[in-house]
Parts: structure tokens; C-alpha cells; sequence
């Protein structure tokens, strides 16, 4: 095999409370294609994946070319990260004879990553709840359930948005906060999707990150008003997403509204995850 062609579903994680914890796939994707041969374009987050995926697996490095394109908007928070990262280990997975697994692969990701909320709804699509160390819970997500997606134009670096975040926080806080994530995981995993209304409250990152992001309570309230189970802000923006059951169009419009410059979607779950296509 010379070529492989990979196809990564953009990821929205945190859903409010599940800071670096809960992600979901969405039915937006990029696709990467990883050639042997040739020189790959200097790029420090692909070498670092090679370089991960050539010790884990035990194959000699070899050259490869690679290339990206799709839909998933930079540096939005919607995981064009992890579509790279994935791409590129599943890529080179493919032209070494898959000495990987799917879960060893998923694992090289979220180390790259530094958290897994992204990488585990990436690598099998649906809702996903992870920790720290990798392990995860995954289950489709029906239908009925909508991603209106907000895209402002302005880009947020997730390491410059991190610096904003407190070393430590009320216990308080974070009671309000677990309580929530444990009620958006329950209402995932049993399809009671009605659970959902009122849960994407938090107290760990957003109201940090507000400062630089100030249509994130707006659109959120919008969205709601016009029939939005509830709202967050996706991953560490700018995108905003609000989740709902009916009504996508008219939680776009409200959302829209708010900042008419944005590109706003209304969006399915990606159930699949990521797929070696050719």
C-alpha cells in the first residue's frame, strides 16, 4: 500500500461542565491522505505523531508526504487538531500493515493532545466520557439530536486560552460542575436526551475564557430562547454550540443573529468515528 486516505469526524468537547472529559462527533470532517515517498511538508504537529507512532509500533521511520482538506475549521474549537493527529497515525498505520490497533492509536492521540475529551469521540464517534489515562465510555447518539454550531471568524489558540484558567477552584465549583457532567453522561447514555435541558452550566473554564469570547452567553441565551435544550462553549472556542431536539432552524437563526458575521451549522453526530477509507 502506497496511499491512505483517512477520514476524522470534528469533535466538540467539554459540553459546558465536562472539562476535558465528555466530547462528541459531529457529522463535519476532514479528510488526510499519507503517501510513502517524497518529503512531508515541515509541519511540528505531524512530526511529533509520526515520531510517536514509529517508537509505539516498532516500525523503521520511513518518508511520507501528507495532505489535509475538509470542512473542519482551524483552530475553532471543533478538533482540527485530533483530524491531523488521527490522520496522521492511522495514515501511517495503513502503510506500515496496521501493526497498531484502533485503541493503541486512540491512545498515541490523546497523549499527543494532553487530555482525551477530543480524541476519543474522534477515534469512535458518538458521546464519549474519558479520563486522564485513556480509558473511555462510547455510545451512538439518535438522530433526533442536533449541533447548532456557531463559527466566529476569530481563532483561539488552546494553549494561550488554558493560561486564562485557574490552578484551583471552590469546591463548590466543582460540585456544581460534577453534578452536571455526571447528568450529561446519564442523559447520553440512556437517550433521554430531555435530560440535557439546564445541564451544560459551568464553573471551571467558561466564565474564564469569557473575556476574550463575549457572544459566548449570548448566543448560548438565544439558542435556548428558541428552543435549545442548553448551550457551551465548544472545546476553548470561539465556536458555541447549542444542542437541541427540534426546531434546529430557528436556534440557528437565533444564534445567527447574535453575531451575523459567523458561519453557523446546524450539525448530526457522527456515530463512526474515524475511517481508513482507501
Amino acid at each position: 500500500m502506497d496511499k491512505v486516505i483517512v477520514r476524522v469526524p470534528a469533535t466538540s468537547a467539554n459540553l459546558g461542565p465536562g472539562f476535558d472529559c465528555l466530547g462528541v462527533a459531529l457529522d463535519l470532517h476532514n479528510r488526510v491522505t499519507v503517501a510513502r515517498g517524497g518529503a512531508a511538508t515541515p509541519d511540528a504537529m505531524v512530526a511529533a505523531a509520526a515520531d510517536a507512532f514509529f517508537a509505539a509500533s516498532g516500525v523503521p521511520a520511513f518518508a511520507f508526504q501528507w495532505s489535509i482538506e475538509g470542512d473542519i475549521p482551524r483552530s475553532r474549537g471543533l478538533g482540527s487538531s485530533v483530524a491531523v493527529r488521527l490522520g496522521i497515525l492511522h495514515g501511517l498505520n495503513g502503510l506500515a500493515g496496521r501493526p497498531l490497533d484502533a485503541n493503541s492509536l486512540y491512545l498515541l492521540c490523546a497523549k499527543l493532545e494532553g487530555h482525551p475529551d477530543n480524541a476519543a469521540p474522534a477515534a469512535f464517534g458518538g458521546f464519549a466520557a474519558a479520563t486522564p489515562d485513556g480509558s473511555y465510555f462510547r455510545c451512538d447518539i439518535g438522530p433526533e439530536l442536533r449541533f447548532v454550531v456557531m463559527i466566529p471568524a476569530e481563532e483561539v489558540d488552546t494553549d494561550s486560552s488554558r493560561v486564562q484558567l485557574p490552578d484551583s477552584v471552590p469546591h463548590r465549583d466543582a460540585i456544581f460542575n460534577v453534578a452536571r457532567a455526571s447528568m450529561i453522561t446519564a442523559a447520553f447514555a440512556s437517550r433521554r436526551y430531555e435530560l440535557l435541558r439546564g445541564s451544560m452550566a459551568d464553573r471551571l473554564h467558561q466564565p474564564y475564557r469569557e473575556a476574550r469570547l463575549p457572544h459566548l452567553s449570548q448566543a448560548i441565551a438565544a439558542g435556548v430562547k428558541a428552543g435549545a435544550l442548553d448551550g457551551y462553549l465548544s472545546g476553548s472556542g470561539s465556536a458555541v454550540a447549542c444542542i437541541t431536539l427540534d426546531r434546529p432552524e430557528a436556534v440557528a437563526a437565533a444564534m445567527q443573529a447574535v453575531l451575523p458575521s459567523a458561519r453557523v451549522l446546524a450539525l448530526g453526530a457522527d456515530n463512526r468515528g474515524t475511517v481508513v477509507e482507501g
